[in-house]
């Protein structure tokens, strides 16, 4: 579905995509040389592991500017561990995982723009963030998670950029490794040097922005900032299941066509930033009304997300 968004407007937003990224200064920005993030090193939390050919935490680089971070195979333990995990974080349980390759950043508002460009995805349903009416046309905003994009939005650009959206499974791993952390960094509570939420900032904040934050792999933003789409089907009750092999979630959808979205975003308190924190968006409902709102589904400012890749 095209959205009917005036061509010259698209147009004009080209000639702005490799214009570095502007705006306020954030918590220990990783500096961003151009207008997409790089592989340079970086200050990562003590718990990060080491870079190396293939190993975990080694870096490449995508066609689409993007850095993946390599997940390698393992066993994990998924779902709630804390005093305040939810009913379907329940019950935590052991799964296995085959290796993959996890995007280090959020999707850019200039990274997305070339898939417009190349007419391979839909603009975002809206040019606002939270706060700043223009946002994903304006090169201030160029480093910035590209947001207001529906499930399918989000899937059409990693299957153009030659990825695809993560499991939920691949997700919280990449979070948090092998052991039983209940954020990124490990089980200290969040501040503002580890994560943006809480309304601390009120919108979003440059990919990249808290190395503090990183994952065991070095994966970084996973929590705070945009809430991040995951390819799976949403259902409360699916832990219960207790897959133990690369789950990829429900095998068809529940009642109301809900997207599993991970990590909370720049509003979110603490508690709705953990690792094993599970919330849905409607996705779209190919069963309704071309160019309405439940054929589309949800998007919001608070929402954004990251592509994964198996080999």
């Amino acid at each position: 579905m095209k959205k009917l968004f005036p061509i010259l407007a698209v147009l004009a937003l080209i000639g702005t995509a490799c214009q570095l990224g502007g705006g306020s200064a954030q918590p220990t920005p990783i500096s961003v040389s151009t207008a997409f993030p790089t592989n340079a090193p970086i200050a990562s939390n003590p718990t990060a592991a080491p870079s190396g050919n293939q190993s975990a935490g080694s870096t490449r680089n995508s066609n689409d500017g993007m850095t993946e971070v390599y997940i390698p195979a393992g066993t994990f333990t998924q779902g709630g561990l804390d005093p305040d995990a939810q009913p379907d974080e329940k019950p935590a349980h052991k799964v296995t995982m085959s290796a993959f390759w996890m995007d280090k950043f959020d999707v850019t508002n200039a990274m997305y723009l070339q898939c417009v460009s190349a007419g391979a995805c839909n603009p975002p349903q809206s040019f606002s963030s939270q706060t700043v009416t223009s946002y994903f046309n304006n090169p201030q905003y160029n480093d910035y998670p590209v947001v207001q994009v529906t499930w399918g939005d989000a899937n059409a650009y990693c299957k153009w950029a030659g990825r695809r959206l993560p499991t939920e499974a691949e997700w919280e791993y990449a979070a948090r490794g092998t052991d039983l952390r209940t954020y990124p960094w490990g089980d200290e509570a969040p501040d503002s040097s580890r994560a943006n939420f809480n309304y601390q900032v009120g919108d979003t904040t440059k990919v990249g922005s808290y190395p503090g934050g990183a994952s065991p792999f070095g994966v970084l933003d996973m929590v705070g900032n945009v809430n991040q789409w995951m390819n799976d089907f949403y259902d409360a009750n699916y832990y219960s299941k207790a897959v133990t092999l690369n789950p990829t979630g429900p095998i068809a959808r529940t009642n109301f066509f809900g997207r599993v979205i991970k990590g909370g975003s720049f509003q979110s308190a603490a508690t709705e930033i953990r690792i094993a924190q599970r919330s849905q968006l409607l996705g779209p409902n190919p069963n309704a009304q071309q160019n309405t709102p439940a054929f589309i589904g949800d998007y919001s400012p608070k929402v954004g997300f990251r592509c994964a890749s198996d080999n």
